[in-house]
């Protein structure tokens, strides 16, 4: 199963539609999905209060982020998909990513040695951002701020799609190259996994 996450507040946005996209390659290639969109579920930032090291899941709060933890642990792809919002991911996709914290487990020594316990079972992401300006600068560290994490907690990277120049709501339907390419790289993760 494929998790296709997308953390814009704007329903039916460049977010909505490039996520979509990946999603009818998802289905191309015969791949289950489920679509998650950010926005719809009432989630806390994480609050480092450390009960997820003991009880190896987030229980400090009862909220959208316990129904997303099964998601998560059911699949073996994801794909994560951001506006830039001042040069980073969104809050929302900032919260959701701090609230992996809990699949990590540490030892007692010093320097701390982590692992997480979404390694190892061949997990796959790509990554998406989408920024206003032309510039690739201007995507700042939205892109890193998704690989980072990702990589640590055990997914192996698959593509990585920078979109530059968009910011009007559903703008990027215009632009029939980038969902193309969506649509490949969202059949290319689906495969990979099969």
């Amino acid at each position: 199963m494929i998790l296709a996450i997308e953390g814009s507040p704007r329903k039916g946005g460049n977010s909505h539609t490039l996520l979509a996209a990946f999603l009818d390659g998802v289905a191309e290639a015969g791949a289950a999905y489920r679509a998650v969109h950010l926005r719809d579920y009432r989630f806390e930032p994480c609050a480092g209060c450390e009960q997820c090291r003991r009880d190896k899941i987030c229980t400090r709060f009862q909220d959208g982020m316990t129904l997303l933890y099964p998601l998560i642990q059911e699949a073996r792809g994801l794909i994560l998909v951001t506006p830039v919002h001042n040069y980073n991911v969104t809050a929302w996709v900032k919260a959701f990513i701090d609230r992996l914290y809990c699949f990590y487990d540490f030892a007692d020594t010093r320097p701390r040695g982590w692992s997480s316990r979404l390694a190892g079972a061949g997990r796959k992401a790509v990554i998406a951002a989408i920024a206003e300006q032309e510039d690739p600068e201007n995507l700042g560290v939205a892109l890193p701020a998704m690989r980072l994490p990702l990589t640590a907690l055990g997914y192996e990277i698959a593509a990585e799609l920078p979109v530059l120049g968009l910011f009007d709501r559903g703008v990027i339907a215009k632009h029939r190259h980038l969902l193309d390419q969506a649509r490949d790289l969202g059949r290319d993760l689906a495969q990979g996994l099969l």
